[in-house]
């Protein structure tokens, strides 16, 4: 039995390292189903079709109760010619209707027959819905844009880390046997300290970089639905190789489509306002039970009454709000064209811009390559030649933040790559 839940805990212990160790697809579906921000984006939908939903009860029956107990402390006159009783012509009598409780239940049905609004409301929603869908899927692209980013500068800084922890150990070897040249009064203390300048200027690097990496890896947890204190693995991308271009002939314009519905909106608003130019009829039912009580008399006595009717309601004139409201609206069509053909070119312009700035960014990064390459050539070349005593301290600390300028070089080309790729992703709505 205790093998048995050693096992177990085994398994699970590796599972969870394993699950700990996040890729950038990973990251992304994470974020998918645990990022916040997306979350109330897809509530906003759910939001919609609950009001869509809500509105369309208007159309069906309503029935409503309402009931009236009062109690007549003083019993309301109403003065009436006196003749009508018998009394003189001319002269007039105070008369009391109605006894001292009155109880009365009213019982109303009502259906709309015929109104235009609600109908208007109901394609409006419908519309208004579209518009939500398209500003979800830009919340969308935009959460997985941030992700993407945070993910490829911790790849950049986890890099450029191991150029400095390498450089560091390097550095430390040359100290070190610098140090043993001084004490055989070989070279003089001061080389050895220009070395040691160096040195604490790698360790500062170090620590502003293990600084940023804290920094982004608690904002990637926060985008991905993570624990900020919860300790995470990325896994390497091989970041200088791998393009993200997986697909990059599916282009939308989610910002087009967003005005697109405006324009759709903005149509219905016109027919509504139309609309509204046309009368309302209802139906409605009513049943009323009074009941009439005077203790004194033992007085006791129930009235029904019913009645259906037709509610006809027409606006004959409004003073000119509608059409004023057509005004307007005709502007803001006019408006959200102009937006759309504008969008259009900023949009093309800015696709083909980025597009283009992948391929210089591509070139860029094969360039420092090179020169990194180069650089370590130069810095093996210059560090032989130190040991050897044919070059002083200067030339190697030359050499030495020359390479290190041709590896933040590599990794800054990489991460101007890998921006250049999501941007054009994003303009295009295509980040997977």
């Amino acid at each position: 039995m205790k093998n048995q839940l050693l096992a177990i805990l085994v398994l699970a212990g590796g599972f969870s390292l394993k699950a700990q160790t996040l890729d950038l697809e990973t990251c992304l579906k994470m974020a998918d189903t645990a990022n916040l921000s997306i979350q109330n984006s897809r509530l906003d939908i759910d939001i919609n079709e609950r009001q869509r939903k809500a509105y369309m009860s208007a159309r069906l029956p309503h029935l409503a109760f309402s009931g009236d107990y009062k109690y007549n402390a003083i019993i309301p006159g109403q003065v009436i010619p006196a003749e009508m009783f018998g009394g003189p012509a001319g002269t007039f009598s105070t008369v009391q209707f109605g006894v001292p409780y009155n109880l009365s239940n009213t019982l109303q049905l009502t259906q709309i027959l015929y109104n235009p609004q609600v109908n208007y409301g109901l394609s409006a929603l419908k519309i208004n819905a579209e518009i939500v869908n398209i500003q979800q899927r830009m919340v969308d692209q935009d959460i997985k844009q941030q992700v993407a980013s945070t993910f490829f500068n911790l790849q950049a800084i986890n890099k450029q880390l191991g150029f400095v922890n390498g450089n560091i150990e390097n550095m430390d070897k040359l100290i070190k046997n610098m140090d043993a040249m001084v004490k055989q009064e070989l070279v003089v203390q001061t080389e050895s300290d220009k070395l040691q300048i160096n040195r604490l200027t790698l360790v500062n690097t170090k620590a502003s970089l293990e600084a940023s990496k804290y920094q982004l890896e608690t904002f990637l947890k926060i985008l991905i639905g993570k624990d900020p204190s919860e300790t995470i693995t990325l896994a390497s991308d091989n970041l200088v190789e791998k393009s993200i271009l997986v697909d990059n002939t599916a282009i939308s314009y989610p910002e087009l489509e967003l005005i697109g519905a405006q324009q759709k909106m903005n149509q219905e608003e016109r027919k509504g306002t139309n609309m509204a130019y046309l009368p309302n009829l209802s139906f409605y039912a009513a049943y009323n039970y009074n009941y009439n009580l005077k203790p004194e008399n033992d007085f006791r006595t129930g009235i029904e009454g019913a009645f259906l009717g037709l509610k006809l309601d027409w606006t004959l004139f409004d003073g000119l709000e509608k059409y004023h409201n057509q005004k307007v609206n005709a502007l803001n069509r006019e408006k959200l064209e102009n937006q759309k053909n504008l969008a259009q070119l900023q949009l093309d312009m800015k696709a083909e811009n980025t597009k283009r700035q992948i391929q210089v960014q591509s070139n860029a990064l094969e360039v420092s390559k090179e020169q990194l390459k180069l650089a370590e050539r130069v810095y093996q070349q210059t560090e032989l030649k130190f040991q050897q005593g044919t070059i002083g301290s200067n030339d190697l600390i030359t050499a030495d933040n020359s390479l290190q300028q041709a590896q933040t070089n590599v990794v800054a080309a990489y991460i101007q790559l890998r921006q250049a790729e999501l941007d054009y992703l994003k303009t295009i709505g295509n980040i997977k």
